[in-house]
């Protein structure tokens, strides 16, 4: 999988990602750039339900946060095709965010744990065994906070080392989504450290 690498933004551009990310159309025509590999308003209007106008609206929105870029040799005239870009982003530590940005961040991780409560249900529906797409796996461990912090670069490197950008994949490949959380027990202070309520 090829990731570019992460650009610093501005409290200010952050928090227009977070909106756009959170806008119900824009995820829609970002799912369906990342399945269908590219689109121009007109598909996607037939294939979403909406005007031309509106989804070329966004389409341009997406490409100034550089979400997307236009294919210059399929566009011509009026007509502009549209291919999603590699995208990865760390959100900073809530503390530092700007009041916007916060409830921007907060507004993007409620749709995201709705999304993602989805895909854990069909990932234990779909549970076909240790052999099958579908994968559930659940664990623990004690670790430092050192051993997460590498235990998380770890992660990112097997999803580099494993995973294809759309045009590169092997046959029989199939877009798989992955998620990844660690949080600490609650175990109310560890070293003088706070972990949890």
């Amino acid at each position: 999988m090829v990731v570019m690498p992460e650009q610093e933004l501005t409290s200010l551009e952050r928090t227009a990602l977070y909106k756009s990310l959170g806008n119900p159309l824009r995820r829609r025509i970002l799912e369906y750039l990342g399945r269908r590999g590219e689109a121009n308003s007109t598909v996607l209007a037939r294939e979403l339900g909406e005007s031309s106008g509106t989804t070329s609206y966004h389409l341009r929105k997406l490409a100034e946060q550089r979400l997307i870029e236009e294919i210059p040799e399929k566009s011509g005239g009026r007509e502009r095709w549209w291919r999603v870009l590699p995208f990865q982003h760390t959100a900073p530590d809530p503390a530092t965010m700007a009041p916007e940005e916060y409830a921007a961040a907060e507004q993007l991780a409620i749709l995201k744990i709705d999304v993602d409560t989805d895909l854990f249900r069909r990932a234990h529906k779909e549970y076909r065994g240790p052999d099958g797409w579908a994968q559930v796996m659940r664990a623990g461990a004690w670790m430092t906070r050192e051993e997460l912090l590498d235990f998380v670069r770890e992660y990112r490197a097997l999803l580099e080392r494993y995973g294809h950008p759309r045009e590169g994949a092997p046959e029989g490949a199939r877009p798989v989504k992955l998620r990844f959380y660690a949080v600490p027990d609650t175990v109310k202070e560890w070293n003088g450290e706070p972990t949890g309520p």
